[in-house]
């Protein structure tokens, strides 16, 4: 597994800022799935489940990204 910088406009960026950033749009819009059925209402703390999800989505964009994407 290598990753490398990528290089935006002369700029160096690490390879999981876009990661982060793709988790995090996935994420809310998951979220918002999730509030609009009313299933936040169901679970103890809506708040660590929303950063637990955006974990797992993050962890599975870093885990595919390695295996298959560009950066591996």
């Amino acid at each position: 597994m290598r990753f490398e910088e990528i290089d935006l406009f002369g700029v160096f960026v690490s390879p999981i800022s876009p990661m982060l950033f793709v988790a995090w749009m996935v994420a809310l819009g998951l979220r918002r799935v999730a509030a609009r059925f009313g299933l936040l209402r169901h679970v103890w703390h809506p708040a660590l489940f929303s950063f637990a999800v955006y974990m797992i989505v993050l962890s599975a964009i870093v885990l595919v990204s390695a295996r298959w994407g560009r950066y591996g």
